[in-house]
């Protein structure tokens, strides 16, 4: 029987990134609404299993190598590893190196998505819109990446924050295999998202609520 747990918040962590997830549950993660669960998602290519769920130290598992290139992988894993797991709304999605400056903007943004809307709303966060193809020069700041990566005319949400509806989040299952391939995670999810559950995406300006931590304290 899964369980039933209408809001997650998943944030994108690893091994060489353990700090940085203690530092978050040390500050904003204590404001948390009783809402609102959250897990931070770590890669473990050697686990036995697809995915394990920590519960005590707030932590998923995921059999995914957990290097920046497997991104892509260690998300969509993660949404199954949650599909399969709970019975649930929406879930939300950041990264370990992202300080939440306003929580209330959470409690906020799960009472707009508890309302039932005449257009219900499966997707949202900070929208990029990409017009016409072209190369992505992201190398340049992560040197892991290809060098040679065409993005193409989409609509994606900003991986500092986005949210997904079960729906959404069941479409993307279904393009699993396209989306390891993918090298940008938060354009991967735009990409092969279906559009219509696009068509009402909720654009938030994700950088007033959320800042880059400058610095972690790495002995905490």
């Amino acid at each position: 029987m899964k369980i039933q747990q209408d809001f997650i918040l998943l944030i994108m962590n690893c091994q060489n990134y353990r700090y940085k997830a203690v530092h978050q549950k040390k500050t904003w993660l204590q404001t948390l609404t009783s809402k609102l669960i959250y897990y931070h998602v770590i890669g473990n290519d050697s686990l036995e299993k697809d995915f394990i769920f920590d519960n005590d130290d707030r932590v998923l598992w995921v059999k995914t190598c957990d290097d920046y290139n497997s991104l892509p992988k260690k998300v969509i894993s993660a949404y199954q590893a949650i599909n399969e797991t709970f019975n649930y709304k929406f879930i939300f999605k950041t990264d370990d190196d992202q300080n939440l400056i306003k929580p209330q903007f959470l409690d906020t943004l799960i009472n707009l998505l508890s309302r039932d809307n005449a257009y219900p709303i499966h997707y949202g966060g900070n929208v990029v819109d990409v017009p016409f193809a072209y190369l992505s020069q992201y190398y340049r700041i992560h040197p892991e990446l290809p060098k040679h990566l065409p993005v193409y005319p989409t609509k994606y949400c900003s991986g500092r924050f986005y949210f997904l509806s079960h729906l959404a989040v069941i479409d993307l299952i279904l393009r699993k295999n396209r989306i390891v391939d993918e090298f940008l995670e938060d354009y991967a999810i735009g990409f092969n998202l279906f559009e219509k559950l696009k068509m009402d995406m909720l654009d938030i300006k994700t950088d007033k609520y959320f800042q880059d931590y400058e610095d972690y304290p790495k002995q905490i």
